[in-house]
């Protein structure tokens, strides 16, 4: 491989590091466990595996193979940080695992050149990620929340 080629891929790296470390920074500064490095590292390896595979000789299908795998690969990494609580009758870590997941999809947006969509499914990311930290949400989410009970309570679910 070029030595142009790979510093390519390298500034591909170093902008899936940022867009990854920007998605997991509102989790970090709110202590949860997937954060900066979930995310930039999710974000990483989806771009590498796709730059490269990218580069193979000869095998025109090598990225829509990786593409999947990372897809599937992923999707099996989210599973594993997805928990129900039986006693409760709730599930958490739901939204961890999509997020990951479509960092996921921002890596090997990267990895394919796609910066834009990139920087704008990052930017997409964040916002989801912060929603519930912002005070209009907090209020909307209580008031649907309320309204749903309240039909409950009065027997019209």
């Amino acid at each position: 491989m070029d030595i142009r080629v790979e510093l390519i891929i390298v500034s591909k790296l170093i902008v899936s590091f940022l867009l990854g470390a920007f998605i997991g920074f509102d989790r970090e500064r709110h202590g949860s466990a997937a954060s900066i490095r979930t995310y930039a590292a999710v974000c990483i390896g989806s771009t590498l595996f796709t730059a490269i595979a990218g580069h193979i000789v000869g095998d025109t299908g090598a990225a829509s193979r990786v593409i999947a795998n990372i897809i599937t690969g992923v999707g099996f990494l989210g599973a594993g940080i997805i928990y129900r609580n039986a006693s409760a009758g709730t599930s958490h870590g739901l939204t961890t695992a999509a997020t990951v997941w479509c960092t996921a999809a921002v890596g090997v947006a990267i990895g394919l050149n796609m910066f834009i969509i990139a920087s704008v499914g990052a930017v997409a990311l964040y916002f989801l990620l912060s929603l519930h930290h912002q005070k209009w949400y907090v209020k909307w989410k209580k008031k649907m929340l309320d309204s749903h009970h309240n039909d409950s309570d009065d027997g019209n679910e």
